[in-house]
């Protein structure tokens, strides 16, 4: 399926935004929390690289809609479980993405997103999940 610049690149900015609200919802409800609060970081410095290309390319930036739509399990382990899954839905949806794209900048701007995901926010929210079967929770801070 071949799917446009403008498509690829709002399917990517959109999964950004929603992770950037849930990590920031996560945060409100349990307390500045890691990895949480240092996540929430980066999916802002990701929402801004993928911005970088939607201007160079021209292409309106969609509006993020995400806060009013995200909801917060009652536990932080559950959070810390969701955040696994959605990081993993995030890698495969970059396959995706990647696979699709020819144009050597978007590729790169979305394998280093990839990446990142992959490499650095499933690792830390795989060990909070299992810290939190041991009854673990650290404060930020």
């Amino acid at each position: 399926m071949h799917q446009t610049i403008t498509h690829r690149l709002t399917d990517a900015l959109q999964d950004e935004y929603k992770s950037r609200a849930t990590y920031r919802k996560v945060n409100e409800k349990f307390g500045p929390v890691r990895p949480f609060i240092n996540i929430v970081e980066a999916e802002g410095r990701h929402v801004d690289a993928l911005i970088a290309l939607f201007e160079k390319y021209q292409i309106p930036v969609p509006e993020h809609r995400w806060s009013e739509r995200i909801t917060v399990p009652d536990t932080f382990e559950q959070a810390c479980l969701n955040a696994v899954a959605d990081e993993k839905a995030n890698t495969a949806m970059y396959d995706q993405l990647i696979a699709a794209s020819p144009e050597p900048d978007i590729r790169r701007v979305l394998e280093n997103l990839q990446s990142a995901s992959r490499d650095r926010h499933l690792p830390a929210f795989e060990r909070n999940a299992s810290r939190q079967g041991k009854g673990g929770m650290r404060k930020h801070g």
